[in-house]
Order: structure tokens, then C-alpha cells, then sequence
């Protein structure tokens, strides 16, 4: 449908020859849409009026969702922590708060590396319960193509439930990275009032870093439907790539229709990041920046536990702000991977060292901030 099958698409499933992959693809083409066309647009006109420099965003959730907390009650703990969060955003800037959250669809990811060390040999990595399990033998983290099923009802499980909580045009949305190119084209839908092409899947996908690529599949996918979308930027862009990413996305440069997040690491953002705001402004790009201080600080304990310091975390993030006001444009929010309860996965506040980190770690792939970090890095934004 997109012509997506020539260009490259990296961190796909390996499960094509898989007998049961036709039949999913055909179940998914025939499912009802996860969200509606007004709501796209609805959420387009509040992102146009952060990239206007009037409201700000707040875009919060799990590293990856599991299908086992797509439930009523795990979903309003989420929900409730997005929307403290959010008003607390909102007291801190004075402005209105768009919240998005990492809701509805969070179920694959990216990994650096195919394989991971279990018990003195290599096992598949975990991609994420669209992709795989978590289970420790060959069999489960051999990819499934029947988990995008799985992953397409918890996604509506959740979507209904962030609907019937939806209060204001400010939110929540629903958001997840557009990774698994099968089920994301296979929920593509056209409106039939106006004949646009839009994702059903989610209000705001996402690509990632690793698939940003302006000849890339994710790309081509994107630029082709209706939805706002957003692209995560990292210390290796260049200016042109960017430019040329921004050029395809939003080739008419219409407010709300684009939302790039920074994902730089505290080391390298005062760098990279102050060229690459300069030349979307001068190319004329109204787009909504936010500011992922999680991603790019990822470090490891001497025991080899990932974990994120969140002094880092909030250097990068005030250094974001500093640097978009310096360039003379709207700090548009911040990208956040937060847990509701309270876990112990980064280091600080109320988690001081190390040692501390094994109480209560619990994430399937990437440490979280709990909100009481969480509250303290919008605080230090603010």
C-alpha cells in the first residue's frame, strides 16, 4: 500500500514464513480502527498551539507495556500518574498540559543487540510481548506473529479506556514508537469523509531513532497517513538527514502536524542539538520540540544493571530548554519513560545510590523514573 516493501526496514520480526502470518495480516486489515479521525484532528489543532508557544506537553508512560497490565485498574494507576504529572507541569510553566501517554500500543522495541546472556548462553532478546516473551528458552523468544492479535486487543482495551477518561482536548492521547512495520501498515485506515489515509493504531506514532532514516520504510509509512507523528532525534543527526526527515513529514510545514523529540545524552546535546534547532527553524518547520533526557543516559552499575541517573536527566533537559530559548524557539515539553507505582530503577532523589536499585526493579527492558523522580525533573525543567 505504501511501497514500503523495497526500502529498508530495519529491527523487523523474522516471521513471514511463520503458516499463521497471512491469516493475522488479514484479521488485523479487517479490524475495526483503535482511534477516530476527529480525535486525530482535535489533537493536531492542541499540538499546533504548543508549536505556537502557547501550551506545553507532556508525554509519559512505560518503557514497554505488558499485556498483563492492560487492565482497568493498571491502566488507571497510568493514567492517574500522567495526570498528576501533567497538572503539575501545568502549575510549574503556567501553561496548558497536551498529555500523552506511552499507552495503547508500547509493545515492541528496538534492541542493540539480537541476542542477550541467560544462565551461560545466548538466548534471542526480549523485543517486546508483540514480538516475543520473556521467558527464558528458545521457543518464546521465538518471534509469533499471532502476539500482533494479542497486542491489537490490549491496545483496544486500553484506547477505550483512555477515551472514557479523556476530559479535555488536552488529553490523554495515545502514543507508541511505529516499529513493527506489519501491524502498523496492516491497521492503516482511510477516512471516508475525506478520503485521508491515517493509522489507526494510535493518536501520535513515532519513530525511533534507529529507524529514522530518510529512505526508510518507517519514514515512507508515516509521511503517508494523517496522523500528527513525531521522530526522535539522537547525537548522530546530521543536519540534512534531519531536514530531509522534516521535509517528507511535513513537506506544507503545518503547525501540529510534526513533533521532533531530542534524545541527545547530557554529553553530547549542547553539540548537536543547537545546529539542528537553528536549520528546522530557517527551513521553516512549525514543529513541537520535546526533550527525551532518558534515552541518551543510559548507563550500566558494576553489577551490569541499566539504570539512569537522574542528575543527568536533568542537565539534558534544562540544557534542552536553555537551548531552544537561546535559538529563539518554544521548549515544547518533555518525553518521559515513568512507571506508576514506585520502582527503583534510576538512581536518585528518592532512590540515592546503587544499592538501592534491586528493591523494587521491574521493567521488561529500560529503567523508569517513579513519580516522585519524575515530578522532580519537571520541577528542575521548570
Amino acid at each position: 500500500m505504501y511501497d514500503l516493501m523495497a526500502r529498508p526496514a530495519p529491527h523487523q520480526p523474522q516471521w513471514n514464513d511463520d503458516p499463521d502470518y497471512p491469516t493475522v495480516r488479514r484479521a488485523l486489515a479487517a479490524a475495526p480502527p483503535l482511534v477516530s479521525t476527529a480525535e486525530l484532528w482535535t489533537l493536531r489543532a492542541r499540538l499546533a498551539r504548543v508549536a505556537a508557544g502557547h501550551d506545553v506537553v507532556l508525554q509519559a508512560g512505560d518503557c514497554v507495556e505488558t499485556f498483563s497490565d492492560c487492565t482497568p485498574p493498571a491502566v488507571a494507576a497510568k493514567l492517574a500518574t500522567l495526570d498528576d504529572l501533567g497538572a503539575r507541569l501545568s502549575r510549574r510553566t503556567g501553561a496548558p498540559v497536551v498529555r500523552v501517554g506511552r499507552l495503547g500500543g508500547q509493545f515492541a522495541k528496538p534492541r542493540s543487540r539480537p541476542a542477550e546472556p541467560y544462565n551461560g548462553r545466548d538466548l534471542p532478546t526480549f523485543r517486546g510481548p508483540m514480538i516475543n516473551s520473556t521467558l527464558a528458552t528458545e521457543a518464546a523468544r521465538r518471534p509469533d506473529p499471532r502476539r500482533m492479535l494479542r497486542a491489537y486487543a490490549a491496545a483496544g482495551t486500553v484506547t477505550a479506556l483512555v477515551g472514557a477518561h479523556r476530559d479535555t482536548p488536552g488529553g490523554p492521547w495515545t502514543s507508541h514508537e511505529a516499529l513493527v512495520l506489519d501491524y502498523e501498515e496492516s491497521l492503516a485506515r482511510t477516512d471516508p469523509e475525506t478520503g485521508a489515509a491515517y493509522l489507526a493504531s494510535t493518536h501520535l506514532p513515532w519513530i525511533g531513532e534507529r529507524t529514522r532514516h530518510p529512505d526508510g520504510a518507517h519514514v515512507a509509512l508515516l509521511a503517508a497517513v494523517a496522523n500528527p507523528v513525531a521522530c526522535k532525534v539522537g547525537p548522530s543527526a546530521a543536519v540534512e538527514d534531519v531536514l530531509r526527515v522534516c521535509d517528507l513529514l511535513d513537506p506544507d510545514r503545518v503547525p501540529g502536524r510534526l513533533v521532533l523529540i531530542a534524545r541527545m545524552g547530557r554529553r553530547h546535546i549542547g553539540a548537536v542539538l543547537p545546529g539542528l534547532v537553528n536549520a528546522v527553524r530557517r527551513a521553516g518547520h512549525p514543529v513541537v520540540w520535546l526533550s527525551d533526557p532518558m534515552h541518551g543516559n543510559t548507563v550500566r552499575t558494576s553489577t551490569g544493571l541499566k539504570t539512569r541517573l537522574l542528575a543527568d536527566m536533568v542537565a539534558e533537559a534544562t540544557a534542552f530548554r536553555d537551548i531552544l530559548l537561546r535559538e529563539g524557539v518554544h521548549p515544547g515539553g518533555l518525553h518521559l519513560e515513568v512507571a506508576a507505582g514506585d520502582v527503583t530503577e534510576c538512581v536518585g532523589g528518592p532512590v540515592p545510590d546503587e544499592a538501592g536499585l534491586r528493591l523494587r526493579y521491574t521493567s521488561l527492558c529500560d529503567p523508569r523514573l517513579n513519580p516522585r523522580q519524575a515530578g522532580a525533573l519537571i520541577d528542575a525543567w521548570c
